[in-house]
């Protein structure tokens, strides 16, 4: 009987897509999600840098007020909406980004390295930034500023590639270790090139 009644329940949302749009007609990306964000960030920045003390119950008071207030209007909401998706393509360049840079490049150039991936998040969320503005029609630019950030991208790569090669250089010519872990199975020899 119990399982019959599951499997009732299951198969009258028929799928994930199904849920996620029944979650969505309840409010839960419009208010819950937005409001659990902000509480969760005010609650923690106010437990690190303790600023009412230990009080615990200040802080989740607090984090309530600040969470509620921020869904009162759909503007928050809307912003959401629009910066997480180019957020979390951001963040996949960026973790890719990290992943090629661990696998093709010097482990002792580390600063260099550091500063490309600096710059390349900064670009990222400009871009971020910009489109949302854009979207929900703070800037007002148009398909202008799409030509725009994609020069500087290109721009800001070709930098990226070039400091990646003058640094790889210097590092190379100091000695043989310290390469990433593909240099062997990309030139077919067990050491790195001189």
């Amino acid at each position: 009987m119990v399982i019959a009644n599951f499997g009732g329940l299951f198969l009258q949302f028929g799928s994930i897509i199904d849920v996620l749009f029944q979650l969505e007609n309840l409010g839960f990306f419009a208010f819950v999600l937005p409001f659990l964000l902000v509480f969760a960030i005010v609650y923690g920045i106010l437990q690190a840098v303790h600023i009412f003390g230990d009080n615990k119950a200040v802080h989740i008071i607090i984090g309530v007020v600040l969470g509620l207030m921020s869904i009162r209007l759909p503007f928050f909401a809307d912003f959401l909406t629009e910066v997480t998706p180019r957020l979390g393509v951001g963040l996949t360049i960026l973790l890719v980004l990290l992943i090629l840079v661990g696998l093709f490049t010097p482990k002792k150039s580390t600063s260099a390295i550091l500063w490309i991936l600096f710059a390349v998040g900064a670009i990222i969320a400009i871009v971020v930034i910009v489109q949302t503005s854009n979207v929900l029609g703070y800037l007002g630019i148009g398909a202008f500023s799409s030509e725009i950030i994609g020069w500087i991208v290109m721009i800001a790569v070709l930098i990226g590639v070039i400091v990646a090669v003058v640094a790889g250089k210097g590092e190379r010519e100091g000695g043989e270790e310290g390469y990433g872990p593909l240099w062997p199975a990309i030139l077919g020899q067990g050491k790195p090139p001189k």
